[in-house]
């Protein structure tokens, strides 16, 4: 999500600029990702430094946060390089690499995080089969080779100059996330409406407590989801197929998601009575 994705999707673009309007968007987009480090970095460095240390429920039933939280690193990182690159154009390919991060890290740590609620609600018995910390990492092992596809993937589309193509692969995985999510949301629903004859007040109480947790953060973080990537899906899309490009429009997509990838580390502050609001008596 830099300016390397809005150029080579909209090769037009420089040459329909005028060289203020440029660099006002340059330094615009700057100052977002100059946000992005100087907030997120140290955030999930923190998260990091919590789930390590058992701070929360533990390395194991939050491995997929912690797994999140290193991709977001990676993020920062390719907006630490992305702004080194305006001066030093020898790393300027770097930034189109880390972009499968940001197409891929993001989301499918979001949508494992997603499915495990789901196991955990629809399907307790199989969630305890799999609930090892060496399943976890068999599904984080998968995950980072397919982010290092992505990568390479971006890299290359983006070097070959298709924007149509990046669109198109940018625009499917989201689909494909989001359906995943979507499931998974309307199934913890129709498990929190639905109560056991038998059980016992108290234990019906406290299954709905669950149910009722694991819906929140599957529906929030699929609502974040759509927020960081369906103002970019769209803006990709309509820009390749009217070759118009409207800075205000990538700009509002950049800011929503730079702002809307805080909401999952602040959602697991919350969770770990880490906010000032949550500890507050």
């Amino acid at each position: 999500m830099n300016n390397y994705t809005v150029n080579f999707t909209t090769p037009e673009a420089s040459t329909n600029s005028t060289t203020d309007s440029f660099w006002l968007i340059e330094s615009l987009r700057i100052c977002v990702f100059s946000m992005n480090l100087l907030f997120g970095f140290p955030t999930h460095s923190y998260i990091i430094w919590l789930i390590i240390t058992g701070t929360g429920s533990g390395v194991a039933s939050e491995f997929f946060n912690l797994n999140l939280s290193v991709c977001e690193l990676g993020v920062c990182l390719n907006c630490l390089f992305y702004i080194m690159s305006v001066c030093f154009q020898r790393i300027s390919k770097l930034p189109l690499f880390l972009l499968g991060l940001s197409l891929t890290g993001r989301p499918l740590f979001q949508c494992l995080i997603c499915v495990e609620r789901y196991l955990a609600v629809v399907h307790p018995v199989t969630f305890l089969k799999y609930k090892p910390l060496r399943y976890r990492v068999i599904c984080c092992t998968a995950a980072w080779i397919t982010i290092l596809g992505s990568c390479f993937c971006s890299l290359f589309i983006n070097l070959t100059e298709n924007g149509l193509l990046h669109t198109h692969f940018f625009s499917l995985q989201f689909l494909l996330y989001l359906c995943i999510q979507l499931f998974c949301l309307v199934a913890v629903l129709r498990a929190l409406k639905q109560s056991g004859p038998g059980e016992r007040r108290r234990e019906r109480e406290e299954e709905n407590h669950m149910k009722r947790r694991a819906f929140q953060i599957i529906l929030i973080t699929t609502v974040s989801m759509t927020i960081i990537y369906v103002p970019f899906a769209t803006t990709g899309l309509f820009t390749t197929l009217t070759n118009h490009y409207i800075h205000t429009l990538w700009i509002t997509g950049l800011v929503c998601y730079i702002l809307a990838g805080f909401v999952q580390p602040v959602l697991y502050l919350h969770r770990t009575g880490k906010l000032s609001c949550s500890c507050a008596p």
